[in-house]
């Protein structure tokens, strides 16, 4: 009997992780959180209960895993994305588009529920990492400011109304790809007019000062 290398192992485990992680994310988008057992899990992903158990010790742990999980890839795939553009008002564009996409396609509960059955130690976890997204929208308002695309003003006070901006214009209306595009649009402009940018009769952002 051939043996199986440790390298085989290794991915052979990590690809029925992530078969549970997927799982339990169109779990989430189909049927929500209440009532989703370890059994369900398990036999949307094609694995066995106890496979699930030997990665996940109940549902709260295998939410945080997946929650950090989604987090940490949208946290890099974003980064990327405000790397490639100079203007900070066209990287607030980019950071609010992107955020009501992810927001509206994500199978995660909202921050409050969210709170409700993770335990205090488990929510400050994913805390840390949602943390992350507000310094990386304070930096953009702050590059705005200090480079005169936007007016000075309360950073942090700033950053929490545009995330309650965000929240809000994800969880109205239809994700139909037109109408979803069309509440983008709005919420974008919106949001960068709140912020005090201004732009020219061929919508370039301009210099307030």
């Amino acid at each position: 009997m051939p043996r199986i290398s440790a390298a085989t192992n290794a991915a052979q485990r990590a690809d029925t992780q992530r078969r549970i992680l997927t799982a339990f994310g169109e779990l989430l988008f189909t049927h929500g959180l209440p009532g989703l057992t370890m059994t369900d899990v398990a036999r949307h992903a094609g694995v066995g209960r106890t496979a699930v158990y030997n990665y996940y010790a109940d549902i709260e742990e295998l939410l945080i895993s997946y929650a950090l999980d989604e987090t940490e890839r949208f946290l890099a795939e974003l980064r990327d994305a405000l790397a490639a553009v100079d203007n900070p008002v066209e990287r607030l564009a980019l950071y609010v588009r992107t955020q009501v996409e992810d927001l509206s396609r994500r199978h995660l509960p909202p921050g409050p529920a969210m709170a409700a059955v993770l335990s205090p130690s488990s929510f400050a976890k994913l805390a840390d990492h949602v943390g992350e997204l507000s310094v990386m929208l304070q930096g953009i308002l702050r590059d705005g400011m200090s480079q005169g695309y936007l007016p000075e003003a309360d950073i942090g006070q700033q950053a929490q109304l545009i995330h309650g901006t965000l929240s809000s214009s994800a969880a109205r209306g239809s994700n139909e790809p037109a109408e979803l595009e069309a509440r983008i649009a709005r919420t974008v402009r919106f949001i960068q007019l709140g912020a005090g940018a201004r732009f020219d009769d061929g919508g370039a952002p301009v210099r307030v000062g």
